[in-house]
Parts: C-alpha cells; structure tokens; sequence
C-alpha cells in the first residue's frame, strides 16, 4: 500500500530549528535598528535643547548694552535648574562702529555642554569719537581708491 502524498508533507525538527534561529536573527537586527532609531530621536532633541539654551544666551548678551558689563561676563539660571555661565570679549574691527563679540558659553547639569561664536556688532555708543573719525577717513580713502579704473 501506498502512503498518502499528505502524510510527507510535516516538518522535521531540524527544520524547525532553523527557521527558528532565522526569526531569531530577524528579531535581533530589528530591535537594534529601533533602539538606533529611539537613540538619535533622543540626540535630536538634546541638541535641540542646546540650541535652544545658546540662543538664549547669544540674546541675552547682544541686548546689553554697557560695554564693561558685557566684558565682565554673567550667568543665567534657566527653569530646569540648569546654570549657563558666558564670557564675553569684545574686539574693535577696521569698520568703525562695528564690533565683534567673542562669545563663550558653559552649562552644568543636567547637561554639560560648551560652546562658542563670534557675534558681530553694530554699537555706535562703543566707539571713541576719535578713532570713529580716523576709521571712517580710511574707508573713504580705500572706496575712493578702488573706484579709480
């Protein structure tokens, strides 16, 4: 008698097994490629954060208005307990009346970061009259030199 073409259709152990081990392996790669995603989800809103805390810094800076203040640097205490210390230096350019700012910034925890920029300012009440006065004299000098063919 002749077994039925059904009856050979089942599964052997081994078989099993490795399809077993391949979802395994499946199952792994897939949860580090989430795990990956979640991780740079997180690093995104970090910086985000960062960002937001530097501009927040650069703002504050940019509206003071007394030279020596800005010189001697600060602190600003944000909400989640975090403290941000800048260092400013401000540095004359060959444009008169504009300067440029040599912004630093620090944080302590939660999160510690640093950064650092160079601001450029327009601050006429900076400027000693004289010095005003001689830069605008080599401006008009350099167009006027230029301009000639």
């Amino acid at each position: 008698m002749k077994p039925h073409p059904a009856a050979n259709r089942a599964f052997t152990l081994v078989e099993v097994l490795v399809s077993l081990a391949i979802f395994a392996l499946a199952a792994v790669a897939l949860a580090a490629a989430y795990l990956n995603v979640l991780n740079g989800y997180q690093n995104r809103d970090h910086e985000r954060a960062i960002n937001a805390t530097w501009s927040l810094v650069r703002i504050a800076t940019s509206s003071v208005a007394d030279r020596d203040e800005l010189e001697a640097g600060g602190t600003i205490e944000l909400p989640d307990r975090q403290r941000v210390t800048w260092t400013a230096q401000i540095v004359p350019t060959p444009i008169a009346d504009l300067f440029a700012l040599e912004l630093s910034a620090h944080a302590t925890a939660p999160t510690e970061w640093e950064r650092r920029a160079r601001i450029m300012l327009l601050r006429p009440e900076w400027s000693d009259p004289g010095e005003r006065d001689r830069l605008r004299a080599d401006s008009k000098q350099l167009l006027e030199r230029n301009r000639q063919p």
